[in-house]
């Protein structure tokens, strides 16, 4: 038995495509001027020069930004939807773009009944009691309206704008669409993979991409589609200042490797699983995130496995920081940590901060491929396993399979394990010899010829080697590991387990 190595080293042999970049994003874009109910008052007061704040004003400011919406949208001829509940707004936008025949635009216009904060109008009292409002913070549920776009250099996103005073919004973009339109732009051959990059013609230049994937970049990105968008605040609002801008609700880190066989991926994987089930322990917690956990860290402390369909996924937490390890549509193993607050690593979360953020969400990553351990290669026992199992071809030389349920293949495996101990190797009619009987057969039913055919095969897959100068055999170092393994497995597992089952169901 080998010891244990991390799940890096391990996997480093199969990896032909490595990827790091940001996945999904969910920005909150807000008027950082307009978060208090002071400032909400000082900005009808003193910049609209209103006598009394109420929210009379505030739905005055709502008609205007519908009414711009209603126009924008039947000027552009843009298709207007209202999301169903339980419906799935990316499918819808998946359907829409799907048709959409620009390389840039809005796609249409969603509405949604959400619940936000906004400001109010309350009647209060003073100590002469005359009644005066107050505007103060709560919570409502009013329209959304999501703007489906397509950006040149972004692709896919969504800007969801709150119909009500402030008119915070919310950005929804994917980093992974960005590399793909660079690298089209650029004039980069690659493959798609859904939410990532299977192949690339120039593997360094695509990191070079993601890696170039700024905040300053995302900010022009809200800018640009600001000025083309309607916008709840005039342009007089925005000289004075009341200008949005944008903090990390939401940031994915991926690392994506693909591997050089695809078929042997979820075995890995499962492999993976099954002996790193304490990883999710806050000793080995602490090792991934670089952060002391002590009993008065929020969050618990597992390691879970999900499924959806028949892909499981291992998932790890700490605090309201996630990361979720799976094999992606049967070609790569995805890593990705997904920062939900960035105050958990004591990191501010306004857009400035994603270089901080994304040392750390990558970081993470590597980490937990370091922590992670496994006892052996499982892919090279599945090659192994399938280098006998399926049929050989050597030097033109085409060899039939050694099926490990076949009884004959059993049968003869067995005769090889005892005759591996003769010092000179062993003859055609020695093997005959020791395998008829395995066979319930007499010797003399078994001919040269027959035997012939089963040494030629035994030796193309590369259990046995003819001994130079002679017409004996031996059987090599590896062929009587696998044969060892595999009559193990049938006698003392496949064979008594199959026999437990069926005497319970003839008892029953």
């Amino acid at each position: 038995m080998s010891l244990p190595r991390s799940v890096a080293d391990v996997i480093s042999r199969h990896v032909k495509l490595e990827v790091e970049g940001i996945d999904r994003m969910y920005l909150n874009v807000y008027q950082p001027r307009l978060q208090s109910d002071k400032q909400v008052a000082a900005f009808f007061r003193y910049h609209r020069g209103q006598a009394v704040p109420s929210s009379a004003l505030m739905g005055e400011m709502t008609h205007a930004f519908l009414r711009q919406v209603e126009d924008f949208v039947a000027k552009e001829k843009i298709p207007v939807v209202a999301f169903k509940k339980g419906e799935r707004k990316d499918d819808v936008a998946a359907e829409y773009r799907a048709r959409f025949p620009k390389t840039e635009g809005v796609v249409f216009v969603g509405k949604a009944q959400e619940k936000v904060a906004v400001f109010r109008t309350e009647k209060r009292t003073d100590a002469s009691g005359r009644k005066y409002p107050w505007i103060v913070k709560s919570t409502a549920m009013v329209n959304q309206l999501y703007f489906y776009c397509v950006d040149e250099d972004f692709g896919p996103f969504f800007l969801k704008f709150s119909s009500y005073f402030p008119y915070n919004a919310k950005l929804c973009l994917n980093g992974h669409e960005y590399v793909k339109r660079q690298l089209a732009k650029k004039g980069i051959a690659f493959e798609p993979l859904d939410n990532g990059i299977l192949s690339c013609a120039d593997p360094k230049r695509l990191q070079r991409i993601a890696d170039g994937l700024s905040a300053a970049k995302i900010d022009a990105l809200l800018r640009k589609w600001l000025a083309q968008l309607p916008h709840p605040y005039s342009p007089r609002d925005r000289r004075a200042g009341y200008r949005y801008d944008i903090s990390i609700l939401q940031a994915e880190f991926s690392l994506t490797q693909v591997l050089d066989k695809p078929q042997t991926g979820r075995i890995f994987f499962e492999q993976v699983i099954r002996e790193n089930l304490d990883v999710g322990r806050p000793d080995q917690v602490q090792l991934i995130f670089e952060r002391r956990v002590t009993k008065r860290t929020p969050g618990r402390f597992r390691t879970r496995v999900l499924t959806d369909g028949v892909i499981p996924s291992l998932h790890i937490d700490y605090k309201s920081t996630k990361i979720k390890q799976y094999h992606k549509e049967g070609r790569a193993l995805r890593t990705e940590t997904t920062i939900n607050n960035a105050r958990d690593f004591a990191i501010g979360k306004r857009l400035k901060n994603l270089p901080a953020l994304r040392q750390i969400g990558f970081s993470a990553n590597r980490r937990l491929l370091d922590v992670q351990r496994l006892s052996h290669d499982c892919t090279i026992g599945e090659e192994a396993f399938r280098r006998v199992n399926e049929p050989a071809v050597v030097d033109g030389q085409r060899a039939s399979a050694l099926r490990f349920a076949d009884p004959s293949v059993q049968a003869l495996f067995g005769a090889l394990l005892v005759l591996r101990l003769l010092p000179r190797g062993f003859s055609n009619r020695e093997l005959r010899d020791h395998w008829a009987p395995l066979l319930g057969k007499a010797t003399q039913s078994i001919t040269p010829g027959q035997m012939t055919y089963h040494l030629r095969r035994l030796r193309l897959h590369g259990l046995i080697a003819r001994v130079p100068k002679s017409h004996r055999y031996r059987v090599t170092d590896a062929g009587g590991r696998t044969m060892r393994v595999c009559t193990d497995c049938y006698q003392r597992l496949l064979r008594p387990g199959l026999a437990e089952i069926h005497e319970e169901q003839l008892a029953a």
